[in-house]
């Protein structure tokens, strides 16, 4: 599982996500990006399947890099539970993703197969997503 291996606090507040990316919304790796058109948390269950979706289409051929890492940790109340009682425990880690930010990077592919895998992928995550290329 893609988690920090130690963050300053235990727990953090929501936050909001507005805006566009400003850092990471360029090609730097591959030859062909993923690039997230909607603003979203990611789960880290999120982002291994769409992960696990583009090894398993490309038959470990080319390569691929990850571009979003899950720090944030997200915290919630177990259901049916009174008011009261403090914050409850971090559940899980999310990504921040902003509009514009690159999801994942691959080289060594076809264009149409890296089309045809990141439509594969983009079913597991919660945003809408192109293709950008080199």
């Amino acid at each position: 599982m893609l988690q920090p291996g130690k963050t300053k606090f235990r727990k953090e507040q929501r936050g909001r996500l507005r805006g566009t990316a400003a850092t990471g919304n360029t090609l730097h790796f591959g030859e062909y990006g993923m690039q997230s058109m909607e603003t979203a948390f990611l789960t880290v269950n999120q982002i291994e399947a769409a992960r696990k979706a583009l090894t398993h289409f490309f038959k470990r051929s080319g390569k691929i890099w990850v571009r979003v890492l899950a720090d944030k940790p997200y915290s919630s109340r177990p259901a049916e539970t009174r008011m009261g009682g403090g914050k409850g425990a971090p559940e899980y880690f999310v990504a921040r993703v902003r509009r514009g930010h690159i999801l994942f990077e691959v080289s060594g592919v076809k264009q149409n197969e890296a089309e045809e895998g990141f439509r594969l992928a983009s079913f597991k995550l919660p945003v809408k997503v192109r293709l950008v290329k080199a």
